[in-house]
């Protein structure tokens, strides 16, 4: 008698069935003390369910040890599989996670709460309940990985029972399976579960299309079937006469691969080039060359089909190499050749190392791939945005990858259109904050540049450079994107509390009361009043123009604040804002009068944004009577240096060149252009619009003289709404 049989007879006879019985015996690998644990986890998640059934009619314990047969086919540990025994416990029953963590242990215990969703807590919607389980779940998986594999065998195991579930739900659990289940399973290099979940999703989303390939592709089969067998024997009999001990399998590709060829070449199944494939497994890594080498031989290999994945290995861990043949009779065929450890990699991914011990399993390139990718994942929490949280995770889980270079020749894997600021980030956050610039095989590009394979790419920093918020519309890694976005928000943070700070006490002191005379018991009554938990929450509020510093000083020295702010509704005096150019995020200049150093001035307070400076000249200050509180005076530090933008017109005569001799000669004034336009042109008139970097006035009346000379102009004007 066997030891699960031991274990059965032991169990009321309620309890001793076939799935029990069937699970045992599949993690037979494990010892008996740990066999025990799984079959008290079962009886403990047979009574919790005792009386549930599953839509299809079945006891619902058949699902919980269905996804536990699962993990004992990948060889996981006990733990894991005791934990997908009861992975719905917490969810679906009364008993708490405490309960479990007394009677199987804390790590159990926490993989299963892991795994469970979030229906406990309110959400607005179901997106949000959808999005914020997601985050739950990979956030639990950053402390365990377990909890991932427990979730991907649950969702394999409903998607293979999903026939009971109404049409409308079919589609939407498959298209979550493929939008962010198989690839997970992908990313971790999992293949027999992500090729399962891709061929089961693509059944339940397009069914017809599902049904239609799958006959195509058995025909072809069928048609083709002596074909297969027989480059089969050949490659075989190479293999032997060369020495070499390995084995050949032909199979038809899976069909959620062909469909998604098909679809994106545009092309019919009979175009698709590798729809059988032939895997050459092999003792070890020198072999897997010379089969390459013996195969080459038996058939033409296609130009430039041939790829490396066992010097480059893919991001998952994934090795072997790929090469496409012409085949008999034109068929063109994949070959895949690798060793027997990168099989079982190839197949099972990170499980496929997770009995090993310890020491050997952090060699393991899976385990190492797959803890890199969760590094990135832990620094992604800190998004406060749950939404957000989960784009950053999507970008990561589809690895189409570029393979870039360090200088010293290290490998960076980068995703399919990854810039030059990706690449920064990549090396380190810091890297990427303070980079200025970079060069591609030593020569210099700009920061935008998308990086191709192979390529050497070197960054420059420097000290106290930061992001630019531009950078977030290029960049094409979720790490990049949440590095720019989290540093960018911290810097509007800190800027807008030292912006509200300077406005709180101007206008403290315009009714005689600077800030740092202010009681403390009276700025706490405000806070209070405002429902505010700190002083810096008020300052950033006052920066970013949600409370009006007049308003909040008239509060603070206790001023009814619904009097008139002036005779005739003008403001009160105030001392002027210094505007230094330096001031960031919280500080901007209008796009409608493009103020410079020079010009007189005024601030607007806009919610939100803070301050945006406009000219004095401007017409949008029609608004000045309307919200005269709105409106601060401002001034310019003297001796600013950095550049402005200014948008000059340009009437000239209509003809060829025109605008080349205009852009030659404000370049010559020593200013850049930011943009031009032709605005109308008549047959004798031109009229361009150019918006050009200037430090101040006198710069740009320099400009303006120099452009009027020319013969060509016949008028110049600096605009303005």
């Amino acid at each position: 008698m066997d030891y699960a049989a031991t274990i059965l007879n032991r169990l009321p006879l309620a309890r001793r069935n076939n799935g029990l019985r069937g699970l045992l015996a599949r993690a037979s690998y494990l010892p008996r003390e740990q066999l025990n644990v799984i079959a008290d986890a079962y009886n403990f998640s047979a009574e919790a369910h005792q009386g549930q059934k599953r839509r299809s009619g079945d006891p619902y314990i058949t699902h919980p040890t269905a996804v536990a047969g699962i993990l004992a086919d990948l060889h996981l540990d006990y733990q894991s599989i005791a934990a997908a025994l009861m992975h719905d416990v917490i969810e679906d029953t009364p008993h708490a996670k405490e309960e479990i963590a007394a009677r199987f242990g804390p790590e159990v215990a926490g993989l299963v709460d892991g795994v469970s969703k979030l229906d406990q807590l309110n959400f607005s919607s179901r997106t949000e309940m959808q999005v914020e389980s997601f985050r739950k779940m990979m956030l639990a998986m950053v402390q365990d990985i377990r909890v991932i594999l427990v979730k991907l065998a649950d969702r394999l195991h409903n998607m293979q029972t999903l026939d009971s579930m109404p049409a409308e739900k079919q589609a939407r659990i498959a298209r979550e399976t493929l939008e962010i289940y198989a690839p997970i399973a992908n990313r971790l290099g999992m293949n027999s579960i992500k090729v399962e979940l891709e061929d089961l999703g693509f059944r339940y989303i397009h069914p017809f299309r599902y049904r239609v390939l799958d006959k195509a592709v058995r025909k072809a089969e069928g048609d083709q079937k002596q074909l297969v067998r027989k480059i089969t024997d050949r490659i075989e009999a190479a293999l032997k006469a060369a020495g070499i001990r390995g084995t050949v399998t032909g199979r038809k590709k899976h069909l959620y691969s062909i469909y998604r060829k098909m679809e994106a070449k545009k092309r019919p199944l009979a175009d698709i080039a590798d729809v059988f494939g032939f895997r050459v497994v092999v003792g070890n890594v020198d072999e897997c060359y010379r089969a390459l080498g013996l195969v080459h031989q038996l058939y033409k290999p296609t130009p430039g089909r041939f790829k490396d994945y066992i010097a480059i290995p893919r991001v998952n861990g994934y090795q072997s190499l790929h090469t496409s043949l012409f085949g008999p009779n034109g068929l063109p065929i994949e070959i895949q050749i690798r060793t027997e450890e990168m099989d079982r990699v190839a197949e099972q991914g990170i499980a496929s190392h997770w009995l090993y011990k310890e020491g050997d399993r952090k060699v393991a390139p899976p385990q190492s791939r797959a803890r890199e990718w969760l590094a990135s994942i832990s620094e992604l929490q800190a998004s406060a945005n749950s939404e957000e949280f989960m784009e950053h995770v999507k970008v990561d889980l589809f690895p189409e990858k570029v393979y870039v270079f360090t200088p010293k020749g290290d490998i960076l894997r980068l995703p399919r259109g990854a810039t030059c600021v990706d690449f920064a980030y990549a090396v380190h956050t810091d890297v990427g904050n303070r980079c200025v610039a970079a060069k591609v095989d030593r020569q210099l590009v700009p920061l935008r540049t998308q990086l191709q394979n192979g390529q050497t790419v070197e960054v420059i920093t420097a000290k106290g450079a930061q992001p630019n918020p531009t950078w977030v519309n290029f960049v094409a890694s979720a790490k990049a994107r949440s590095s720019i976005r989290q540093y960018l928000k911290n810097l509007r943070v800190t800027e807008a509390r030292d912006l509200g700070r300077r406005l709180l006490d101007q206008a403290l002191r315009d009714i005689g009361t600077p800030l740092r005379k202010i009681a403390d018991e009276r700025m706490q009554r405000l806070l209070d009043e405002f429902g505010l938990n700190n002083t810096n929450e008020l300052f950033e509020q006052v920066g970013l123009g949600e409370r009006l510093a007049p308003l909040v000083a008239k509060v603070l020295v206790q001023e009814p604040a619904g009097q008139p702010a002036g005779a005739g509704g003008t403001p009160l005096p105030s001392t002027p804002i210094t505007i230094a150019g330096t001031e960031g995020l919280v500080v901007s200049y209008a796009r409608c009068c493009h103020p410079i150093p020079g010009d007189e001035i005024m601030g607007y307070l806009s919610a939100g944004r803070g301050v945006v400076i406009h000219r004095t000249a401007c017409g949008n200050l029609g608004e000045f009577r309307k919200q005269p509180n709105k409106w601060i005076a401002v001034n310019w530090e003297p001796g600013i240096d950095r550049e402005f933008s200014v948008e000059i017109r340009v009437d000239t005569d209509n003809r060829p060149g025109a605008l080349a001799e205009v852009a030659t000669r404000i370049a010559d004034a020593g200013s850049n252009i930011e943009q031009v336009s032709v605005d109308e042109s008549h047959d004798d008139c031109a009229v361009l619009k150019f918006q050009i970097l200037v430090r101040n006035r006198r710069q740009l009346a320099d400009a303006i003289r120099s452009i009027r000379k020319m013969k060509v102009v016949k008028r110049i004007t600096r605009t303005c709404t």
